[in-house]
């Protein structure tokens, strides 16, 4: 079954001595027989308004047992703080897939919001597949909206979606998805917003709502992966959003997405997936 870590760089440097590379290694919890496969997305982000909102997740070398993690911002953009959360894979976990997309306005401006994505062999029934964000390109002009989902999905593979709506500037932006069976035991997974709570017209900062895993049975507590899948926020104050959950039993879990301070959250989304390791 696959493993789940997390990276806050707020082990490495507090919010207020922000750095440009933030590097830190995860050991794995026992060695792997070879080298796993790694999927990411970021849970939290805390970044300035006063440049353009650019930040990747980045796993620069890993080995059977430990991971070499960077959350990376460049050019002017200041990122005080970000949590990377990892779901990792050993090389027997064969019935999982997992793969990035990137959408890069920058090198082609008719890069298209939906392309088909090919799994590199079918599944017998269709998968279930989850989608998240890992890296954003996004002018300081505007609000920040972005959003991915995995549509029109089939044996063979599924549709990407990246979308941004409104006067939102993209210049790039990049997306994980892991696919898995549907009728994998012990293993939930599932897509969260806060419009599920209030309105996107109605701005408030805290979000909760709890879920139950319907027909998934786990043995014990799952570990929970988390990853924002969903944002629209106001760009006249810095970019701060966390999703995380909560009250985690064996039957349901409750999610938050919050901000914090004077930033204006319209709406945001999280794809959340709950295994037993």
């Amino acid at each position: 079954m696959p493993s789940f870590y997390e990276f806050d760089t707020q082990t490495a440097h507090p919010p207020n001595q922000p750095e440009v590379d933030t590097q830190g290694i995860i050991d794995f919890a026992r060695p792997f027989v070879a080298r796993p496969r790694l999927a990411n997305g970021f849970r939290q982000l805390n970044i300035s308004k006063d440049a353009d909102i650019r930040v990747k997740s980045s796993m620069m070398y890993f080995t059977r047992d430990w991971a070499d993690v960077h959350v990376i911002a460049w050019d002017d953009t200041t990122l005080y703080s970000a949590i990377n959360d990892l779901f990792v894979l050993s090389p027997g976990n064969m019935e999982y897939l997992t793969g990035e997309h990137m959408r890069n306005l920058m090198i082609d401006p008719d890069d298209p919001a939906s392309v088909r994505v090919n799994f590199t062999r079918p599944f017998p029934t269709p998968p279930k597949v989850v989608a998240f964000l890992n890296y954003l390109d996004l002018d300081k002009n505007h609000n920040w909206r972005l959003k991915t989902s995995a549509t029109d999905i089939d044996v063979n593979g599924f549709t990407l979606n990246l979308d941004t709506w409104g006067d939102t500037v993209l210049y790039a932006a990049q997306v994980g998805w892991i696919a898995y069976p549907e009728d994998e035991t012990h293993i939930f997974s599932t897509s969260v917003n806060t419009t599920e709570v209030r309105p996107s017209d109605q701005p408030q900062a805290t979000h909760s709502k709890a879920v139950t895993f319907e027909n998934v049975e786990f043995w014990k507590n799952p570990d929970v992966f988390v990853a924002l899948n969903s944002i629209d926020i106001d760009h006249k104050a810095n970019l701060r959003i966390r999703a995380y959950v909560d009250g985690v039993s064996q039957q349901a879990l409750t999610w938050h997405i919050d901000s914090w301070s004077d930033t204006v959250l319209y709406s945001a989304g999280a794809s959340i997936i709950a295994f037993n390791p």
